[in-house]
């Protein structure tokens, strides 16, 4: 049995207000409402089960994070819901995380906007932090259905830290950023999951590589005790960061329109390709289909199945066509 559910979003962008009025509302709004019923809920973004309730009182909130080797340590990543790793210019990755059940003390290097972030964050709606960016991709980002939260506007909520240099030392409390507020409220799944008796179907795999290149392949290794990924990277200067461990991996083959690593260039997301869901210690083999930017892609086998992920941490890696999976 898959699980999945909807919800409505909204159209339109909205700049986001102060965050202190805006944050005594919201908190007291959330503690009037929420009614927890017996044995909680089931996360949208996680598809675990959520004891506290918290996260269907809540938007999702997604926070753009630099993934070059001054970003590290990256600062709460782990408590993500959802990462996607998109390849920038000069063929650097920069990560999406999505939060919601989970409010990690702090996030960040929080950096600068691109253009494949709306087609990402129009499905999920919610609130959109970033820094900066070029215009063409902060006009972009204007067009989804996001609270938008940069520097300029988050006061408290952001802070740079002096132990690191500029521009790699921005970060945020995401308490105080999930206060701007935004909808939909709860945020709708991104993904369907399996069953705690379902079989992932595919093949058995215990390790793979994909291969981005420019030292940001990255490579991941089933756990069968946790029934996690754990995730490295090349570039040896990372070592340190702090240690990835997803439940899911989505490896989306995607166009990169004006070509990979090319300033300006946007992931395609939209239509169809191939992709390899690696879950429960199996690769499946299939591809996404994504007909309307507004919904989530769907991902299925060979058979036009809809792959069933295990619940948690699903990392999607939006990799070139093209890019080796070995």
């Amino acid at each position: 049995m898959l699980v999945a559910a909807g919800f409505a979003l909204s159209g339109g962008h909205k700049k986001a207000s102060s965050p202190t009025t805006t944050a005594v509302a919201a908190t007291t709004s959330t503690t009037a409402k929420r009614r927890v019923p017996p044995g909680g809920v089931i996360a949208p973004l996680t598809g675990q089960r959520d004891v506290t309730g918290a996260s269907v009182t809540r938007p999702a909130l997604t926070v753009k994070v630099e993934n070059t080797h001054a970003a590290y340590p990256q600062i709460g990543v782990a408590a993500a819901d959802v990462v996607y790793e998109e390849v920038v210019e000069g063929g650097i990755t920069r990560l999406l995380a999505i939060y919601n059940s989970q409010v990690p003390p702090t996030v960040g290097p929080i950096r600068s906007v691109r253009r494949t972030d709306q087609s990402v964050v129009t499905p999920v709606g919610g609130i959109f932090v970033y820094s900066g960016g070029a215009a063409y991709a902060i006009q972009s980002i204007e067009t989804a259905p996001v609270t938008l939260v940069d520097e300029t506007r988050a006061g408290s909520a952001m802070f740079r830290v002096h132990s690191r240099i500029k521009p790699h030392n921005l970060f945020g409390h995401a308490a105080q950023l999930f206060a701007f507020g935004a909808k939909p409220v709860p945020p709708p799944p991104l993904f369907s999951y399996r069953a705690a008796n379902q079989a992932p179907g595919g093949v058995a795999a215990t390790q793979f590589h994909v291969g981005l290149g420019s030292g940001f392949g990255v490579s991941y290794a089933y756990n069968a005790t946790t029934s996690t990924w754990g995730r490295t990277v090349d570039d040896p200067s990372v070592e340190a960061a702090t240690p990835e461990n997803p439940r899911n991996v989505i490896v989306m083959f995607v166009d990169y329109v004006g070509g990979v690593g090319v300033i300006g260039s946007e992931a395609n997301l939209v239509g169809s390709g191939n992709a390899t869901v690696f879950t429960g210690g199996h690769r499946v083999d299939g591809r996404w289909l994504r007909p309307d930017r507004a919904k989530p892609a769907r991902f299925v086998d060979a058979t036009g199945k809809t792959i069933g992920l295990t619940p948690g941490q699903t990392w999607v890696e939006l990799a070139p066509t093209g890019t080796p999976v070995s």
